[in-house]
């Protein structure tokens, strides 16, 4: 296993196969992807998971967070996130968030994510936004 920078066009097979097989491949595309950072984890040279970040000064959204279907369960999502976690982190990151599928916030939890009071839908998924503050005190 490896996780190393990928560029946001390695991010769209996967994105596309988990996340909206139905839709066009452009529909996983971001505008904003060519400025985000964008991991993977390796498998025997396949990316088998995928996540983006984007930064806006100290605080910065993870979205398209995807492992293959076939890949799920074994782990590989969270070493990712936790992966993605660290370097944030080191990068001064102060806050992290996403948007969260309902269905899939338990799994956030477990990595000291907490649920917004921001909820919506896209289409018919429910989402909320959840976030984790680092640990550090700006007013010091």
């Amino acid at each position: 296993m490896e996780i190393k920078r990928i560029t946001h066009q390695d991010t769209w097979p996967i994105r596309h196969q988990v996340m909206w097989p139905d839709k066009p491949i452009d529909y996983i595309k971001l505008t904003e992807d060519p400025q985000g950072l964008h991991f993977g984890l390796w498998i025997d040279n396949q990316i088998v998971s995928i996540v983006s970040a984007f930064i806006d000064n100290n605080e910065a959204q993870f979205r398209k967070f995807a492992t293959l279907e076939e890949e799920q369960g074994k782990g590989y999502g969270s070493q990712l996130l936790a992966y993605l976690f660290e370097e944030l982190s080191r990068l001064g990151v102060k806050r992290i968030w996403c948007n969260a599928r309902l269905k899939k916030t338990t799994f956030y939890e477990r990595f000291g994510m907490i649920k917004t009071n921001q909820y919506f839908s896209r289409g018919e998924v429910e989402y909320v936004i959840m976030e984790k503050k680092g640990t550090q005190d700006d007013t010091q």
